[in-house]
């Protein structure tokens, strides 16, 4: 390997004066290390925004455990004793067992129709090539930019003449749609970083279209369908505007209506601790969602950047 050596001074001729140009140098000192100020004030900025999202959860998991007395006289103190009898009011006299369950079904039938659908409609529009792929992909991408709003009034009636208002199967079909144009765009652009190398090799020994993507492709975006699957159960289990338009019956709410009914239900004399317990009960599925999955959402995220 061919090094670089730096040619020795010329000495100064004899007799003549020996300048500081015609000394060594020494190296120059190491610069400060740059952007310390500005890494600070992005640790800083974090450490403001995780205590802005966590000290809320917190409060009210520990609102939860007061009584009505004690969250208005003080409610940035701790609870004196643990009131485990507020959760047990919500969950039984607050109807919130069965709304948990009617969310579950929901959510769940929803949840596992978008991530089927959604991954075939993906795989297809980032493999395959026939006219029309890139009109339908945008089709989706446009479902994304539609306001929900918009769409409310003739969603209702659409609803209403299928036979499917106040039913649970019609809102698990309209979480469905609503979920679908997301699905799609992060999926499509998943697939499309998935080496094609696998799959060729499936098709020459054999397998068809459908087993391929089932038992070799599909396992391959687990990280991208986790990701996209977390994203979709936050939207859908927070949902309120869908189902108070579409779901009227009152043995047949889900989770953010029935929030809403325990805090209107006595006006003035409302059960704050029972909304509180409620509401925690709402959440903690949502948090224990994420903490399990958090490492294949990232994965998910990063995946395109990393291939």
């Amino acid at each position: 390997m061919k090094t670089t050596q730096t040619p020795a001074p010329v000495p100064a001729e004899s007799g003549a004066p020996v300048t500081k140009a015609d000394l060594p140098t020494a190296p120059p000192p190491k610069e400060k290390k740059e952007g310390t100020v500005l890494n600070a004030f992005s640790h800083g900025i974090l450490v403001l925004w995780a205590v802005m999202v966590v000290m809320p959860l917190l409060w009210a998991v520990m609102t939860s455990f007061k009584d009505d007395r004690s969250i208005f006289s003080s409610p940035w103190s701790l609870p004196d004793t643990l009131h485990f009898d507020n959760w047990s009011r919500a969950w039984t006299e607050a109807n919130m067992s069965d709304y948990f369950l009617n969310t579950v079904l929901v959510v769940g039938g929803s949840l596992i129709g978008t991530l089927v659908l959604g991954s075939m409609a993906a795989y297809v529009l980032a493999r395959f090539d026939f006219p029309g792929n890139r009109f339908i992909y945008y089709l989706f991408i446009g479902g994304m930019s539609f306001p929900i709003m918009l769409a409310l009034v003739p969603l209702f009636y659409v609803v209403n003449n299928m036979g499917l208002l106040n039913t649970i199967h019609g809102l698990i079909l309209v979480y469905i749609a609503y979920s679908l144009p997301f699905t799609v765009f992060f999926l499509t652009a998943f697939f499309r970083t998935l080496p094609t190398s696998v799959a060729e090799a499936a098709f020459v020994d054999g397998a068809s279209h459908s087993r391929t993507f089932f038992q070799i492709m599909l396992p391959m975006a687990k990280p991208g369908l986790i990701s996209v699957g977390i994203f979709n159960f936050l939207g859908q289990w927070n949902q309120y505007m869908l189902p108070t338009v579409l779901n009227t019956d009152p043995d047949k709410r889900v989770l953010t209506q029935g929030l809403v009914q325990l805090a209107v239900s006595q006006g003035y004399k409302g059960d704050w601790s029972g909304l509180f317990a409620g509401l925690v009960m709402a959440m903690l599925p949502v948090l224990a969602a994420y903490i399990i999955f958090q490492r294949q959402v990232v994965q998910g995220l990063t995946a395109g950047a990393l291939k």
